[in-house]
């Protein structure tokens, strides 16, 4: 029996890192039971395998998934009742947003960061193409990184041309295995080709009429990088649908409500309009931001649909 890592899921095929560092193409027979979850992807980029060589076509075929040490979810695309596991066994996520050419909304942003708080993944934001803004560009991101500055969420500024902060993330992601997501043609391929050029990525341009990016990472895939460790590169997500939160504890997993809800009058309080609402009156008074309690206020509401 084999072991290795998942460097890439199609879906019915997998790349299959050896520890001696061998690729192998592998397969699934029959249906792989995985207990706890209801999803799409029962292996995924980053899963530790077990696996049978296959002389005869020269390929492995996966016996078992070893237990994770963590994952991140998103709701599958077409079936609400299903989630897809973006990627599985990882340090950390970087989440790369753009304040113009695409505009990332402050609720992808919130209902990415609430998902890896839940998973207890540490998320970091990458605030990228900050050559191209103009003034009132620039007082938004100064805005928005305060706002998750505040409540402890690190924020790079990055500039690809001008190559800003390229050489602090590759610190941060030396010898660790990172995940690198964001919505459509925010940059993260092209971060990736910066990284390792030998990799040669395919990138596309925004489009003109919807000012927003194309589908060009078809699949999530894991690269090892030249300074150490590896980057999941997913494909660009028009939307982010959380998962499985149940309505009086998708608060928890809003650090800056979290730690104020405690002085709620009612422990059940979900900070709509119940008397004694301490995190009300705290956005009131600006030490919660409005942006973030109405993030909280959609999600609350189940409204998934635009941001899946």
């Amino acid at each position: 029996m084999e072991r290795g890592i998942v460097l890439k899921s199609t879906g019915s095929s997998y790349k299959v890192l050896l520890e001696g560092g061998n690729i192998t193409d592998c397969s699934v027979k029959g249906k792989l039971r995985i207990r706890e979850l209801r999803i799409t992807n029962p292996i995924a980029v980053g899963d530790t395998v077990l696996f049978e060589i296959d002389l005869k076509n020269n390929s492995g075929i996966i016996t078992e998934v070893v237990d994770r040490r963590n994952y991140i979810l998103r709701k599958a695309t077409n079936l609400s009742k299903h989630s897809q596991i973006i990627a599985a066994n990882i340090d950390q996520v970087f989440l790369m947003i753009t304040i113009i050419l695409p505009e990332t909304p402050v609720e992808f942003i919130d209902r990415f960061l609430i998902t890896a708080e839940a998973y207890r993944v540490p998320a970091k934001i990458i605030i990228n193409k900050i050559d191209l803004y103009k003034e009132d560009d620039i007082e938004k991101m100064k805005y928005l990184e305060a706002m998750y500055t505040k409540i402890g969420y690190e924020c790079f500024r990055l500039s690809l041309k001008e190559q800003t902060n390229l050489e602090t993330l590759k610190e941060l992601m030396k010898d660790k295995v990172s995940l690198i997501s964001g919505n459509s043609g925010v940059g993260k391929t092209t971060l990736l080709n910066s990284f390792n050029p030998a990799l040669n990525l395919k990138t596309a341009e925004i489009s003109d009429y919807h000012k927003q990016g194309k589908h060009i990472t078809t699949f999530p895939e894991m690269h090892k990088m030249p300074f150490g460790g590896f980057i999941i590169d997913t494909p660009g997500i028009r939307g982010f649908g959380v998962v499985d939160m149940k309505k009086n504890e998708i608060y928890h997993f809003f650090r800056e409500i979290f730690k104020i809800s405690k002085y709620c009058r009612f422990n059940n309080c979900l900070h709509l309009d119940e008397p004694g609402c301490a995190v009300r009156k705290a956005v009131e008074t600006g030490d919660i931001d409005f942006l973030r309690y109405r993030s909280y206020l959609n999600i609350l509401d189940g409204d998934n649909d635009k941001y899946r």
